[in-house]
Parts: structure tokens; C-alpha cells; sequence
């Protein structure tokens, strides 16, 4: 499923945070919450590895662009077969998610090596997209349910 397609998806919840350490496990309660809300069971085997991915990515960018972005943009979504989200902050870094030859970037050293890692172990897709303005990015996930 591409990124552009997850407006199509019934479920969707966004959440705003300040860019501070607190957001990172508010960002993973409320994803928590959201997938009980739309019926997404707990124990599926994708579930937890999606907590991780957006725990690492909410991590990232209170690490990396708190001084840039004083907000962290956390969306949330489910369909039938996937589940994806996407956090979004206004550092203008992109970081490359996959090397030319394929591989995940920085695997093994945690951090983004981690989320793509989890992420194609599950068959999903891990895209960044860069703001329109060139000063900000999002981090889409897709993972298969």
C-alpha cells in the first residue's frame, strides 16, 4: 500500500505533541489506545514491533529536532489488512532510510537501523517525506496486519 493511500483507511487518529521526552510514551499510549479502539488485538504479532518502530521514531525527533520543532505530529491509522503512522517534525533532515545496495540504514546500531529492520522483518514499507517548504519531514510507516 503507498503512503499516498492512507487517507483511504478508516481508521485515523492525529496527535500533537510539545517535542520533550514525555512524548515519546505518550505517543506510544495513545497508539495503545487508538488500535483497542478500532479493534486491532493486542497480541498481534505485528503490534508490539509497532509500538517499538514509534517509540524509536518519536525518540528521533525529540533527540534530533527539538531545536528546529518545538511540536512532534504523531499520525495514527488501520485498515482491515494494515495499520500505519507517521511522525512528522520541522527539522529539515531527512535521513536515509535504505542504502544503495538495499540494505536498512544503520542496522544494528538501534535508532532508525532498528525501526527499518522491524519494519521490512514484517513485510512493511518505511517512506520519508519532506515538506512542501523543504523544512520538515514525516516518517511514514506501513506494516501488514
Amino acid at each position: 500500500m503507498m503512503s499516498t493511500q492512507l487517507e483511504t483507511l478508516p481508521h485515523r487518529h492525529v496527535l500533537t505533541l510539545p517535542t520533550t521526552p514525555p512524548a515519546v510514551r505518550t505517543a506510544r499510549e495513545t497508539a495503545e489506545q487508538a488500535l483497542a479502539e478500532w479493534g486491532i488485538d493486542p497480541r498481534h504479532p505485528a503490534v508490539g514491533p509497532a509500538l517499538l518502530i514509534l517509540s524509536e521514531l518519536v525518540t528521533n525527533s525529540v533527540r534530533h529536532a527539538a531545536l528546529f520543532s518545538p511540536q512532534v505530529t504523531v499520525f495514527y491509522a488501520a485498515g482491515q489488512d494494515c495499520l500505519a503512522f507517521a511522525v512528522h517534525d520541522r527539522h529539515p533532515y531527512q535521513p536515509p532510510l535504505l542504502h544503495a545496495s538495499g540494505t536498512a540504514a544503520g542496522t544494528g546500531t538501534g535508532g532508525l537501523g532498528t525501526v527499518m529492520e522491524l519494519t521490512l522483518g514484517l513485510g512493511g514499507t518505511a517512506v520519508v517525506r519532506g515538506d512542501a517548504d523543504g523544512k520538515g519531514k514525516s516518517v511514514w510507516i506501513t506494516l501488514p496486519l
